[in-house]
C-alpha cells in the first residue's frame, strides 16, 4: 500500500526551532484541511483588514478553513508539482500563490463561496502609500468640524490653518490629496479627520481545485502559469 504523502516528513529552510516548528504545524494544518474538505481556493486580497478578514473567516468557521502566511510554506504544503504534491492536481493552485494570497479550504457549494467573495467588499481609512481615488480640497474659510485644540494638530500636518474668535479658519485653499497619487502620512491623518474613506477591503478568487476539476478565475492567467515544470 502506498505511503501517504501528507504524513512524510518535510524539510524547510534552516530556521530557529520555534520558527520551524510553526512552519511544520502550518504544512500539517493545511494537509489535514485538503483532506478533510471537499474544495480548496486560491484567493488575492487588496487592502487587508485583520479585525475584517476575522469577521469574514468566523462567518464561515463551521465550513471552511482560511490559511494566510509565507507563500512558499502553503506551496510546500500542498506541493509544488505532480512529483511531490499531495493530491493530484494540487500543484496547479500551489503555482498560483503569488503576492498577496490566501488559501480557503471548504466545504461549501461552489456558487456559494463565489457569491461570497464577489459580494464581500469594507470600506475603511486609506493608509500612508494607498493611492487617493478622488482629488481632495479644503476651500479657505471657517472649518466647523474642528474644535479649537484641533488648530495646533491641523499646522503640523501642513494645513494653513489659525484662530478666529474661537474658530479654526484656514487661510487659503488647500490640496489634501490628488486623484492617483500615494497619500502621505499627513494626507492619510487628515482624511481620517475628515470621515473620507477611500479604501476597499475586498478579496477575489483566483482558482479552484477540487479532486473532479481544476477551475480559473482570474482573467489573464493563462494555461502555461499552471503547468508542471
Amino acid at each position: 500500500m502506498p505511503k501517504s504523502k501528507r504524513n512524510r516528513p518535510v524539510t524547510l529552510s534552516k530556521t530557529k526551532k520555534k520558527g520551524r516548528e510553526h512552519k511544520e504545524n502550518v504544512v500539517n494544518a493545511i494537509r489535514e484541511s485538503v483532506e478533510k474538505y471537499d474544495s480548496v481556493y486560491v484567493f488575492t486580497f487588496e487592502n487587508m483588514r485583520n479585525l475584517k478578514f476575522k469577521e469574514f473567516r468566523d462567518q464561515l468557521k463551521s465550513s471552511s478553513r482560511f490559511f494566510l502566511g509565507s507563500n512558499k510554506v502553503m506551496q510546500v504544503a500542498l506541493g509544488r508539482s505532480i512529483a511531490d504534491e499531495i493530491r493530484p492536481g494540487l500543484h496547479k493552485i500551489s503555482k498560483l500563490l503569488r503576492g498577496d494570497s490566501g488559501l480557503c479550504c471548504t466545504s461549501l457549494p461552489k456558487e456559494e463561496v463565489e457569491r461570497l467573495f464577489n459580494e464581500y467588499e469594507d470600506y475603511d481609512f486609506a493608509r500612508t502609500g494607498s493611492i487617493a481615488t478622488e482629488k481632495v480640497e479644503l476651500n479657505e474659510g471657517p472649518l466647523d468640524q474642528f474644535t479649537h485644540e484641533m488648530e495646533p494638530f491641523l499646522r503640523k500636518q501642513g494645513m494653513p490653518v489659525r484662530l478666529n474668535k474661537g474658530v479654526v479658519e484656514l487661510v487659503s485653499d488647500f490640496i489634501v490629496c490628488e486623484e492617483g497619487k500615494a497619500l502621505s502620512p499627513e494626507a492619510a491623518r487628515i482624511l481620517r479627520l475628515l470621515g473620507i474613506k477611500m479604501a476597499t477591503f475586498k478579496l477575489h478568487l483566483t482558482c479552484r481545485w477540487s479532486s473532479e476539476d481544476f477551475e480559473i478565475y482570474r482573467e489573464g492567467l493563462e494555461d502555461s502559469d499552471v503547468e508542471s515544470s
